[in-house]
């Protein structure tokens, strides 16, 4: 079983208001997103919200695979997210990815080939890359579920990187690496 974590707790203050809210092809990012998740191998999908829960919230799916978790703790970044998403993932998930809501472009086929990789060889922590460069979604093994827990909110995961080297994994898709913050940004990862 693999879970993915959906992060969108943030406070999007560069962006100016929330980034799940959006506009990406018509639809919000955050529905965009779940849309992407349940067309991967994810067997779970976790939503993680915080600053903007009351906006956000109505642009959850009703979906046997998805739920909500409200990280009190949100304006302590994103490890705090990391944490209250996987305190409520499912025990027999061997495997939790991570995906920001400001990486929406992501295809299903990348994230079905992380899983794949992670099924194969289940190492500690699986990171995609696209020429060369680190990106979304990685994954990481249930075993590192007590590191995690125990990081300091003020830590990032890379700080687990020097006690478990991650693995790498290529992947021909821009997306993995096109993330936002501000308006700007967002206008020009979506460019061809």
């Amino acid at each position: 079983m693999i879970t993915c974590i959906l992060l969108s707790a943030g406070l999007s203050e560069r962006f100016g208001s929330p980034k799940a809210l959006a506009l990406l092809d018509g639809n919000t990012v955050i529905k965009h997103l779940q849309n992407t998740l349940l067309e991967s191998f994810c067997d779970e999908i976790i939503v993680v919200l915080g600053a903007h829960l009351q906006e956000i919230q109505p642009s959850i799916f009703i979906h046997r695979r998805i739920r909500v978790v409200y990280n009190k703790h949100y304006n302590f970044g994103q490890t705090s997210s990391v944490q209250a998403g996987w305190q409520e993932a499912n025990n027999s998930s061997e495997g939790i990815m991570f995906l920001p809501v400001d990486c929406p472009l992501v295809l299903a086929s990348s994230i079905n080939a992380v899983i794949d990789r992670f099924k194969k060889d289940s190492p500690d922590i699986l990171i995609p890359t696209y020429q060369n460069k680190k990106g979304h979604p990685p994954i990481f093994h249930q075993r590192l579920k007590s590191e995690i827990l125990n990081l300091p909110m003020d830590s990032g995961l890379n700080s687990l990187f020097a006690k478990h080297p991650p693995q790498t994994i290529e992947i021909n898709d821009r997306g993995i690496t096109s993330s936002f913050n501000t308006p700007e940004e967002f206008k020009r990862i979506q460019l061809p």
